[in-house]
């Protein structure tokens, strides 16, 4: 059984951001079900934010933070400008990795990442992810493939049809909220000499379709300096949101007919929806509320947390050793600002396999009442999807290994 699992993390791995670990629950809860005014608070900050014209899709880059001793400090931009548009013809989001080059002669330490969005109106999100001379390559020839600047990379980067969901190539990421990620000292992600890296753009053609030219700052340090290993782990969960009984008679309020418009739009990564419940255990169960609870197979120490969701989240939580005396909860957002996604450092805590991580989100229609994105799109059954529109519950830990 553990095998299974973890063969499906793997699978998983290409449709989510970064990356996943092993086993575990998912569960949902109908009670959440509440109208805007059982929450006053949260329903008055989401008009007085749509009145103020807000479209809550993106904001401007954070000011550089000063270098530390032996530090320097490396931009990488896109080759050229891109246009974003529809990959498949249809939907309003486009996913474009770029292949960039840190020109680096010798092994380093990344000890920071900053995301300069060219253009913050349709960048909606970025990723960065290392790719390691080995794979350089064949990430070449597969920027080669397609016409233009990059190439479509939903979920993923594409290079690897599996990935090692404990040792991701994730390096770095840029969303609403984000400042420069300083790496605290004596940490850092080591980068071998000739890496490359591949930043991945979510562009919002909500937004419009302007041209993009986007870079990033890499924060670098010695090779030589003798520093802990950093890695992230994703702690994702389903989202299995039902239409208001209201507006139950539209087309998409069927789950099957909204999979099927996922999968249309994202092509191979629609299918996240569904092994996330093979990853999780269950079977989809409609609610506001899910969670999905997670076995370790190693010991970790868990330094950062961060949460990420879309436009309809209203809380995210996420609790080390559920259950037990011992339980602590290491990420609670009551009320979701999606611009505000920023990574959170936390007191080391280190986790033995066997022990447990768990996530729980919830999501409400009634915001498609409250923000401009949702204006003229009828209500549909939310599942976990790539686009802005869409939705997403997604716990990241930053994380140590023995």
């Amino acid at each position: 059984m553990r095998r299974t699992r973890s063969l499906l993390a793997t699978a998983l791995a290409t449709g989510l951001l970064t990356l996943a670990a092993c086993g575990g629950n998912a569960t949902s809860d109908r009670s959440a079900t509440q109208p805007p005014d059982a929450l006053p608070s949260s329903s008055a900050a989401v008009e007085e934010a749509a009145a103020q014209g807000h479209t809550g899709h993106y904001a401007e880059p954070a000011k550089s933070k000063p270098l530390r001793a032996g530090e320097t400090r490396t931009t990488i931009a896109m080759p050229g400008t891109y246009t974003p548009s529809a990959p498949y013809g249809t939907g309003t989001d486009d996913y474009r990795c770029f292949l960039l080059d840190p020109e680096l002669d010798k092994a380093a330490w990344l000890t920071g990442t900053q995301v300069l969005p060219g253009n913050p109106d349709v960048v909606h999100h970025v990723i960065l992810f290392q790719v390691p001379p080995e794979q350089v390559a064949a990430a070449e020839a597969k920027d080669a493939t397609e016409e233009g600047e990059g190439w479509t990379c939903f979920g993923g980067t594409g290079l690897d049809p599996f990935q090692n969901v404990n040792n991701s190539p994730w390096i770095g990421a840029w969303a609403p909220g984000g400042e420069e990620s300083v790496i605290k000292p004596g940490f850092g992600i080591r980068l071998a000499k000739g890496s490359r890296v591949v930043m991945q753009v979510h562009y919002n053609l909500l937004a419009g379709q302007q041209p993009d030219t986007s870079a990033a700052q890499l924060r670098l340090a010695p090779a030589t300096r003798r520093y802990q290993s950093l890695s992230t782990m994703l702690l994702p969960a389903p989202v299995e949101l039902p239409c208001r009984p209201k507006h139950s008679d539209g087309e998409l309020c069927d789950r099957a007919a909204a999979l099927a418009d996922v999968k249309e739009r994202f092509g191979a990564e629609g299918n996240t929806a569904d092994l996330l419940h093979l990853l999780c255990g269950g079977k989809p169960d409609p609610g506001n509320t899910q969670t999905c609870l997670r076995t370790l197979s190693e010991p970790i120490t868990i330094h950062g947390v961060a949460g990420h969701m879309h436009l309809l989240g209203r809380s995210i939580k996420i609790e080390v050793r559920p259950g037990t005396p011992q339980a602590q909860t290491i990420l609670d957002i009551p009320v979701w600002d999606f611009d505000d996604q920023g990574s959170r450092p936390i007191e080391p805590i280190t986790l033995q396999p066997f022990e447990q991580v768990k996530v729980t989100c919830t999501h409400v229609q009634w915001l498609r009442d409250k923000l401009p994105s949702f204006e003229g799109q009828p209500d549909r059954y939310v599942v976990w999807g790539e686009g802005t529109t869409d939705e997403m519950c997604l716990g990241m830990l930053q994380v140590t290994r023995p």
